[in-house]
């Protein structure tokens, strides 16, 4: 057995850590308005960033179009989303809010920021940039389809 392996200070294992502690703790923060880390990339994106269709919300959060469309399919059925056709295009659909859905993201963002602040406070000034642009590099190339987040 090799003595230098030590899982504790893999990038893996550190990365993943911190992906299911942040993950966690926004699972609970807005589990009582009843939606998804999914559905929250979702609103978010309608709402906050004019992302319309369902192509491009898939490569706004980065996983595949049927994990998008399964999640379109339930927040419409909770009456957070209505489809909409594509202006100028018949065969085009756009995603819009409902005022149910606005009134979730609304409720959610806060949440969210709080928990982004949380962790983010624990960098000193401008080490978040840097460790932003490292993850970036990280990622760079990397085309695997996810099929959730």
């Amino acid at each position: 057995m090799s003595c230098n392996y030590r899982l504790h200070e893999r990038l893996g294992y550190k990365v993943s850590r911190l992906a299911r502690l942040m993950e966690a703790q926004l699972e609970e923060m807005i589990s009582p308005f009843g939606i998804t880390r999914l559905m929250w990339c979702i609103l978010s994106g309608v709402g906050l960033e004019d992302v319309k269709t369902p192509s491009e919300l898939a490569n706004y959060v980065g996983i595949a179009r049927s994990a998008i469309s399964r999640a379109l399919r339930s927040m419409e059925e909770m009456e957070l989303i209505t489809r909409c056709g594509a202006e100028g295009d018949g065969r085009g659909v756009e995603i819009v809010l409902t005022a149910k859905g606005r009134d979730v993201m609304e409720k959610c963002r806060p949440l969210v920021e709080r928990l982004n602040s949380h962790f983010t406070t624990k960098l000193a000034n401008g080490d978040l940039e840097s460790v932003l642009v490292h993850i970036d590099a990280l990622s760079a190339g990397e085309t695997r389809e996810l099929s959730r987040l």
